[in-house]
């Protein structure tokens, strides 16, 4: 532990000040998914090693061990290997029942062609997860279920978990009290807020104060398809299928083999049935399924996702953390949920829970991931203009095939590609690469070589038998 931040600590403390957790203190996390099991972790750590005797109600009504809704946390479940090794350095090391399967590369899907991304190296490989215990109607998994292996490191340092929906929160003179619908009430230090953006509660939070704004959402859709595993690793592999078509608001799909499932993960502007029909009706999605058929789907939602952060993502004696206040851009969810879950952690044990104190040691970091946000979006407005212009989806195509058919060279397209799919890097990061010169004149080239007369890319694929047809 930082010798500086525990004498700050000990500062703090003798002096009394108010806001600050002290021994007894009650803190409720509202929610129990990855961000609100972390915290609970993280804090409750970094109490121990300052000798602070602190409580955490940990408020989360579904049982992740239970199948579909009842267990389901919304979430394609992808975490990166370089997110796996951050964790473990935090003492939350992911048993293997918890990966489904190991992702060995991306298979990108165009109307020009497909092309297989290979992972750059060792520690960029993704595994495939289970945020529940599975597909409704699903036999039970013999793997553990990754929000409720969380759940259970946060109990085993001393959180209680309390199965019951949180249905307001409000200022209780100078603490803060949670309401459950069970008619259910008490009162803490401090409430963070783990709820994610599919809870009406941070509705009810916006409606109680003109301070306070919720993030902005959009409708996204998961669904899983059961094709048993001799099936998916004959068709799908050990590889992420990943789309990019030219199909108006979709940003991002993806099919993700785990275990007996294919799950299903579409995120742009409102996902909705229009979009969907599109998507299914494409022959380079049809084209992954065996026999060219999309099956009936087993478990479907639509969940929201934060696309703008809350406004502010603090107050006294509370803190918006994960999708509550503020994340990653479509992408890498579980790492903005630990990044935001041990800062606003760090900030309540070791400097205070007011919101000055959330002010000037958490919203830095909130700052930092908007940011980055921003400039995902030029990211995917580029990703767009590609969608919408054939010659640029075969330059891409060309590019990519060269590098990952030429064993030594510099996988710049590639590594690009497999960042922005995986969230393994910044945004920002992403774009400042595709601006060195040699990416710009490998791409530029691509662009003239792959529209070039005789070109592979220049190949339209072969046309479909008309009785094809598609159910979903």
């Amino acid at each position: 532990m930082n010798p500086g931040l525990l004498s700050e600590r000990l500062r703090i403390r003798h002096q009394g000040l108010p806001r600050v957790l002290q021994d007894g203190s009650r803190i409720a996390v509202v929610g129990a998914g990855p961000a609100g099991s972390m915290f609970s972790y993280f804090l409750l750590n970094m109490a121990e090693a300052v000798a602070l005797d602190v409580s955490v109600d940990m408020f989360e009504p579904r049982h992740f061990c239970h199948r579909g809704p009842a267990g389901c946390n919304h979430c394609g479940g992808i975490v990166s290997e370089s997110l796996v090794q951050r964790l473990a350095t935090e003492g939350i090391i992911l048993p293997d029942d918890v990966v489904q399967r190991g992702i060995e590369s991306y298979t990108l899907h165009m109307d020009v062609g497909d092309v297989e991304i290979a992972t750059p190296l060792m520690e960029k490989r993704i595994a495939a997860i289970y945020r529940g215990n599975g597909p409704r109607d699903s036999e039970p998994l013999d793997t553990h279920s990754f929000d409720g292996y969380l759940l259970e490191l946060a109990q085993q340092k001393g959180a209680t978990v309390i199965n019951k929906l949180v249905t307001d929160v409000r200022r209780n003179g100078e603490l803060m009290s949670v309401h459950c619908a069970d008619q259910f009430s008490d009162s803490y230090d401090l409430v963070v807020m783990a709820t994610g953006v599919n809870s009406r509660l941070m509705e009810s939070l916006e409606n109680q104060t003109q301070e306070f704004h919720r993030p902005g959402r959009t409708k996204t859709f998961i669904c899983e398809f059961h094709l048993g595993r001799k099936v998916i690793r004959e068709t799908f592999g050990p590889s992420m299928h990943v789309f990019l078509l030219d199909i108006p608001r979709l940003e991002f799909a993806a099919l993700i083999p785990k275990g007996d499932y294919v799950t299903l993960c579409l995120l742009g502007d409102d996902i909705d049935d229009e979009l969907m029909s599109r998507f299914f009706a494409s022959p380079e999605v049809q084209n992954c399924f065996p026999d060219a058929t999309i099956p009936v789907h087993v478990c479907h939602c639509y969940p929201r996702i934060n696309i703008k952060p809350s406004n502010p993502a603090y107050g006294n004696r509370l803190v918006m953390i994960g999708d509550s206040g503020t994340t990653r851009l479509f992408k890498d969810g579980i790492g903005a949920a630990y990044r935001t879950a041990k800062a606003a952690a760090k900030t309540a044990i070791f400097h205070g829970v007011g919101a000055e104190d959330f002010k000037t040691h958490y919203a830095p970091l909130c700052r930092k991931i908007n940011k980055d946000n921003r400039v995902g979006k030029v990211v995917f407005g580029f990703g767009g203009m590609v969608q919408k212009a054939r010659f640029a989806r075969r330059g891409v195509l060309r590019m990519t095939a060269n590098e990952q058919s030429q064993e030594g060279s510099r996988r710049r397209m590639s590594g690009v590609l497999w960042d922005l799919f995986s969230g393994s890097a910044t945004y920002t990061d992403i774009f400042l690469r595709t601006l060195h010169p040699a990416y710009v004149v490998s791409l530029l080239w691509s662009l003239v070589a792959g529209n070039m007369p005789g070109s592979a890319a220049r190949k339209e694929p072969v046309p479909r038998d008309e009785t094809d047809h598609v159910r979903h």
